[in-house]
């Protein structure tokens, strides 16, 4: 599968099962469409919403063995045999619909979150049910397995809202919390890409200490979960802790340059997956 956007973890890669490739490239297709019609190109909101609408419509058809559209075909036709066959919870993926359809509504509203604790919702359906559904494809649905994914997959989430603070901005996207910009003093003209400020630079901090400690809290269940899915797990987690790592040699100033990993990390990611057990 070419992957052709950027991604914090590794989609269908040589690491995964190999019986497990076909359905875990499905349900990527998926969202991967989905998160299209959400975010690229230039169509209206209007237009955005009226597409996942009729996206929304052919999930729901292929769950009541209906036949989709032929808009997407080759995504539902594809997921169709996978949901059935593995009993995908179909709420999983209509979360995160949900959570591309209030992205738009916020860009287009200008809408902010309030506080954190409506940021860390929003993560429960636009980064959550990846975890969620991947670990049901690995068989395991024990509580603690569920709240360590939740949590390495709301640190992505908010890893990669502070890795692309330059790029949301520049797009009228606010992710910081209103509480939070408030408590570090920062307004909105901080995070312009010509501006040094301390404050900013302390609110990332604050932010990206959070998403790590997150991300080591969840960090376990990769050296529970067996096999090549475990070995692909740790490095998802290295990955995402590499970037903070970056993050913070930026001194947090994110809304000024993105840090991006690169093949030079591979070793390191590959020695520090490694020492996690």
């Amino acid at each position: 599968m070419a992957v052709q956007h950027y991604e914090n973890f590794p989609v269908a890669s040589l690491l995964c099962p190999a019986h497990l490739r076909p359905a875990i490239t499905a349900i990527y297709h998926f969202a991967r469409c989905a998160d299209d019609l959400a975010d690229e190109g230039d169509a209206s909101a209007e237009q955005r919403l009226a597409d996942l609408s009729r996206y929304r419509t052919d999930l729901t058809a292929i769950t009541q063995n209906k036949l989709p559209s032929a808009e997407w075909l080759s995504v539902f036709s594809a997921l169709e045999p996978i949901l059935h066959n593995y009993q995908l919870p179909q709420k999983l993926l209509a979360d995160l619909l949900n959570a591309f359809e209030q992205d738009i509504r916020y860009t287009c509203e200008q809408r902010r979150y309030a506080d954190d604790a409506e940021l860390l919702d929003y993560c429960t359906r636009s980064a959550n049910p990846v975890g969620r559904l991947l670990l049901h494809l690995y068989g395991m649905g024990d509580e603690l397995s569920l709240t360590q994914s939740d949590q390495i997959c709301s640190a992505l989430q908010l890893i990669n809202f502070w890795q692309d603070v330059q790029i949301d901005v520049a797009r009228a996207r606010w992710y910081p919390s209103l509480q939070t910009m408030q408590r570090f003093g920062v307004v909105d003209s901080d995070l312009q890409t010509d501006k040094d400020s301390l404050n900013a630079s302390l609110l990332i901090a604050y932010y990206a200490n959070t998403a790590r400690a997150m991300m080591i809290k969840g960090a376990p269940l990769a050296c529970r979960i067996p096999g090549r899915a475990g070995w692909e797990l740790r490095l998802v987690v290295q990955g995402g802790l590499r970037i903070l790592d970056k993050i913070e040699a930026l001194k947090h100033a994110t809304w000024r340059q993105r840090p991006k990993i690169t093949m030079i990390d591979l070793p390191l990611l590959l020695w520090r997956a490694w020492r996690m057990g």
